[in-house]
């Protein structure tokens, strides 16, 4: 039953970025936090013209009026700490060049000793893609494909040459390499993204799901990899963007991760019974006050979970 624990670093307005990642870092892989994660948000629009995540009417959390960017803050983490694993949850591919992005995860991971893993998406804001993106909001996923096209180049041997829409390189040595091809982990969910993880990248990352969902869609997944031929494992770690209470959540209705630390436990519980399933990523920085609230809640989730067996 015993899973890996991993967690998220302080990013939004109400941390002192200046003290708290670097003092999170520290104290989550200290506690046993095996990795630690980051996630993209490049503006709020104001007012919002787009539900959060596409959906009608749904606010975007006020949390999202400020978030320090993911690569400067993982690096922070990476010169503080000696084994935690520092990935992304997730990086919007298409808001970077797929060559600099490559060479960025590449020498993280050549500095680190083989801690990098990029989890990559496509996003869903309009506002963030008008802003500032490589391509238009509709060739979201050919640019997601061509990004692992440039990672695969570029994290291999040299001379590294290809030519795709945005990225052309003439064979060159390109370094540092990589400790290893840095292991890319997709949330894809159905049809064409389910196809293209299956077949390009190391691990799945999914959000949000009760653990019987979560484990007929990691059915579905298993079923696709084989329909199409995959000999390799894939990596499994779930994203649970934690809602911390301090009393019980009571009632119908109740979403994962959602409730005081025992109820947050029952759920990491009832995920470690799902089989293949290495790892759970706890974004705790969303419903704590300020970094000494993250620093305390980091330990007591972390000393419950482990007592009650996960």
């Amino acid at each position: 039953m015993s899973i890996k624990l991993g967690t998220s670093l302080p990013q939004m307005k109400k941390f002192d970025l200046s003290r708290d990642i670097v003092r999170v870092a520290r104290a989550a892989e200290a506690t046993g936090y095996e990795s630690l994660w980051v996630f993209e948000r490049t503006l709020f629009p104001t007012p919002t013209t787009q539900g959060l995540y596409d959906v009608p009417g749904l606010a975007w959390p006020d949390e999202y009026r400020s978030v320090a960017d993911p690569l400067v803050t993982l690096v922070m983490a990476a010169a503080v700490t000696e084994r935690a694993r520092l990935g992304t949850s997730v990086l919007v591919a298409p808001y970077h060049v797929p060559l600099q992005l490559a060479r960025w995860f590449a020498t993280l991971d050549a500095a680190t000793g083989g801690r990098a893993v990029a989890g990559l998406g496509t996003g869903w804001s309009l506002d963030e893609y008008a802003a500032g993106s490589v391509a238009p909001f509709e060739e979201r996923g050919r640019v997601l494909d061509e990004v692992l096209d440039v990672f695969a180049a570029v994290h291999g041997p040299d001379p590294v040459s290809y030519q795709g829409a945005l990225s052309r390189i003439a064979p060159s040595e390109i370094g540092p390499k990589p400790v290893r091809p840095v292991p890319v982990y997709l949330a894809a969910t159905s049809g064409k993204a389910m196809r293209r993880l299956v077949d390009r990248a190391q691990g799945w990352m999914p959000t949000g799901m009760h653990a019987g969902q979560l484990a007929g869609v990691w059915q579905q997944m298993q079923d696709v990899a084989a329909q199409r031929g995959r000999t390799r494992p894939l990596d499994f770690t779930v994203r649970a963007n934690v809602i911390l209470t301090e009393k019980p959540y009571e009632g119908e209705g109740r979403q994962p991760f959602q409730g005081n630390i025992e109820q947050i436990v029952e759920d990491l519980l009832a995920h470690a019974q799902i089989d293949g399933l290495q790892e759970v990523l706890l974004d705790l920085c969303f419903t704590t006050r300020d970094g000494d609230h993250v620093l305390e809640v980091l330990h007591d989730v972390y000393t419950a979970a482990r007592a009650a067996g996960v």
